[in-house]
């Protein structure tokens, strides 16, 4: 036997036992289950895999395949796993047909996994997983997909993947504690719409019932897996079900409280003047946290806001030109009826009043609707102002705006409402310019933070912008603010909003879970109908 072999008798010994075919189908067994880094992955108890591949290779070749590099992936990432709708955990690294001469290596290793235990989510800030070669050798090695890679300024993926182990601690306590029947009972009642603000709950309500329906009758080991896979996916903060507004409804209802008492205790706690919002000034050390915090993430420029314009915000409908005769759009007096047109339009007399909702309004009016106009009341309504970044190429602080889809827009309402005046309207019809939906519904995934359709009004601007500020609230801001809230909510309060004079996407609010009276006079090719919206659906 040879105590010492040759580079070229290496390399030619692991052509033959298919190392190249080895080496590939570990990248393409990890590229087909993260699925471009959609699929959550999850670190697990099993341990010693590398040597259990050594043990299954002929003893005269395991000097050949005694590899640092190799042996380092394998115990670190060869225990990667996913986990399906069911809870079963499948390997990520070895759910491929291997060469005959790692058959039974590979299926060892495979097999471990799978009995092994979930023991957390799966967090790299690394752009590749393994050392794809080092001088002329190959290494085990994988490309982690863009959208795995973990990067924030704040924090490390090692915390990132403590804070998803506290998660699906809470969550497990949460799901221990309250019956499956109360938060049914939480659910239809926010649903039913009783409830103040009720979408703002809504969200976590549903998605927490919807993981006891998932996990309901499963075996312990299935229902742990998937209260793993469900904490790495939520939304910020949706595990912390105990220690939130769902939290404490959960807790009126169990208690036996009345409907009554339920809603005012509530309507209490969710006071858009309370709700997430600090009590007291600021510390000294929370405003040196904060100005860690900014300077961290560069977002010194992020926090100036300004009014935004029509032309800047996402509509789902703008007035259609009046066309001429012949198709051609007309100019100046093109509002003007005439003659012909009014022997073509015979119908053009408004007809008595259509109560509607906002979902059928949309589906069948909209689309046709040529010119639309809001009837202002003499009293106060849900006037609205929609605001963006100053600086447009500054990094996202609200919670639906990313650097891959921008989308900085915010709002803010007096609570209870306020004045036309202070609107700059006058009781009586105005033009409507736009209609949209607040910004968090302009690309999915933020549904759960409330809905409303905002419907822009010509000449509408807040004439008293003393006690706005920049309305930077925490519930708009992402959750790497949240620590040092009270100081942005007191920087909000000391400055202005810029863009004052260009503003043009103001208008007026109409929230989903509310009662309405909003009267709205639509023109089309056929006529002019008056519809009064009551509700959203």
């Amino acid at each position: 036997m040879k105590d010492i072999i040759s580079m070229n008798e290496v390399d030619t010994q692991r052509e033959n036992d298919g190392y190249g075919e080895l080496l590939a189908g570990i990248r393409r067994s990890f590229d087909e289950a993260v699925r471009d880094g959609e699929e959550p992955l999850f670190t697990t108890n099993a341990t010693g895999l590398y040597d259990m591949i050594l043990s299954e290779l002929p003893a005269q070749a395991r000097q050949h395949y005694d590899c640092n590099a190799c042996r380092h992936f394998v115990n670190r990432y060869g225990g990667l796993v996913r986990i399906d709708d069911r809870g079963e955990i499948h390997p990520v690294m070895w759910g491929f047909e291997p060469p005959a001469f790692f058959a039974k290596a590979v299926a060892s290793v495979a097999v471990e996994v799978e009995n092994s235990k979930v023991t957390g989510a799966f967090v790299t800030s690394e752009r590749k997983l393994g050392t794809p070669k080092t001088g002329s050798w190959t290494h085990m090695a994988v490309d982690t997909p863009k959208k795995m890679v973990y990067s924030n300024l704040l924090k490390t993926a090692h915390q990132q993947a403590s804070e998803k182990s506290e998660d699906y601690k809470m969550l497990n306590n949460a799901m221990s504690k309250y019956q499956k029947g109360t938060v049914e009972a939480a659910v239809n009642l926010l649903r039913s719409e009783a409830l103040y603000r009720s979408e703002k709950v809504l969200g976590v309500a549903e998605w927490f019932l919807g993981v006891l329906n998932d996990t309901e009758g499963k075996r312990s080991r299935l229902r742990s897996n998937i209260v793993w896979k469900k904490a790495a996916t939520a939304p910020v903060g949706f595990c912390h079900v105990s220690s939130s507004m769902i939290g404490t409804l959960l807790d009126d209802i169990e208690d036996g409280l009345s409907l009554e008492d339920v809603k005012s205790r509530f309507a209490e706690k969710m006071n858009p003047t309370q709700y997430q919002r600090p009590k007291a000034a600021p510390s000294a050390g929370n405003v040196a946290q904060a100005e860690r915090i900014v300077e961290k993430l560069g977002i010194a420029n992020s926090l100036k806001r300004r009014y935004a314009r029509l032309d800047e915000i996402q509509t789902i409908w703008r007035p259609i030109p009046v066309k001429k005769a012949g198709g051609v759009s007309a100019g100046v007096f093109a509002r003007v009826a005439t003659k012909e047109q009014q022997r073509e339009s015979p119908n053009a007399m408004s007809g008595p009043t259509v109560t509607i909702t906002w979902e059928k309004f949309r589906r069948t009016v909209l689309g046709s609707a040529r010119k639309i106009e809001f009837y202002v009341p003499g009293k106060e309504e849900c006037y609205t102002a929609i605001l963006t970044a100053e600086d447009q190429e500054a990094p996202p602080i609200i919670l639906w705006d990313t650097e891959e889809n921008r989308n900085p827009f915010s709002w803010y309402v007096y609570s209870g409402g306020s004045t036309p005046s202070r609107w700059n309207l006058l009781r009586g019809y105005v033009e409507v310019t736009g209609v949209t939906l607040q910004p968090n519904l302009w690309q999915p995934g933020y549904e759960h933070r409330g809905a409303s359709v905002i419907f822009i009004l010509n000449g509408a601007k807040d004439r008293d912008r003393r006690s706005t500020g920049l309305a930077l609230f925490p519930e708009v801001l992402k959750s790497e603010l949240h620590e040092v809230r009270s100081t942005i909510e007191a920087y909000s309060k000391s400055e202005k909003l810029g863009g004052a004079d260009e503003a043009s996407a103001c208008g007026v609010r109409l929230q989903k879970g509310l009662n309405w009276n909003a009267q709205f006079r639509v023109t089309t090719d056929i006529g002019t109908t008056i519809y009064k919206l009551d509700r959203w659906d």
